[in-house]
């Protein structure tokens, strides 16, 4: 059984990002997107000025002040190894989406890191989510082991979204 950590999250967030469940790199770092071929900080360095070259919790905070929040799907589940693919759904419970929507209104928008996080989210979380008038984007995964898109195009859709939702550099 593995567990998710609690989200970078700060009263201004607009912005949600979810991923699955953390990989085993980060769970034993106690950081999200810990692999170093994970694209996620460097294209928040890229966008928002929170990338690698800063220590992590400096980047947490920059993506607090461009009002972006971090979090997972998956509160726990079994899994072995790091691979979304090896998550036992079965297993899968979902973190407390309804207590988070509540304390942070000015979400607005939804950026699935992956479609294991979209997909789990619709499946455990959105049957019972009373929050209305979210936008959802399923974004390319960071992943190391997504490497059927170029870093490129990612990128790019990670702009976009980012755009979309207001954010811009800290």
């Amino acid at each position: 059984m593995v567990c998710s950590f609690p989200p970078i999250i700060g009263a201004g967030a607009r912005v949600l990002v979810l991923g699955s469940m953390p990989g085993v790199r980060s769970l034993e770092a106690s950081r999200y997107y810990a692999h170093p071929q994970n694209r996620f900080w460097p294209f928040m360095g890229e966008l928002l000025g929170a990338g690698f070259e800063l220590p992590y919790p400096h980047r947490c905070r920059r993506l607090v002040e461009a009002g972006v929040a971090v979090w997972d799907v998956l509160a726990s589940c079994e899994r072995e190894g790091s691979l979304d693919s090896a998550i036992r759904d079965e297993t899968a419970r979902p973190n407390d989406f309804a207590a988070l929507f509540d304390a942070y209104p000015r979400i607005g928008m939804v950026l699935f890191n992956g479609g294991k996080a979209e997909a789990s989210f619709r499946r455990l979380v959105r049957p019972s989510l009373a929050r209305d008038g979210l936008i959802y984007r399923r974004l390319p995964s960071t992943s190391p082991a997504n490497a059927s898109q170029r870093v490129d195009a990612k990128l790019a859709a990670w702009r976009d979204a980012l755009r979309e939702a207001g954010v811009t550099s800290a």
